[in-house]
């Protein structure tokens, strides 16, 4: 699990897809979250604007785990 530092009280799901290097774009970011390709505390996410907070476990692909500090 790669854990990634926040500055704020949360980010947009599709920022932190660019954040952690998962999406090369905002129009990426878009692609993954709508194949269901991410999970946010074990559930899929369909929302690009879901707000992350400190904690939250974020899922990629079943394949990269991330951890908001």
């Amino acid at each position: 699990m790669k854990e990634i530092k926040i500055n704020s009280d949360y980010i947009k799901l599709d920022q932190f897809l660019k954040l952690s290097e998962m999406a090369q774009t905002g129009g990426h970011a878009k692609i993954i979250i709508k194949e269901g390709l991410v999970k946010v505390n074990d559930e899929v996410c369909l929302q690009r604007g879901k707000k992350l907070r400190i904690g939250d476990i974020i899922e990629v692909d079943a394949k990269h785990l991330f951890k908001l500090i």
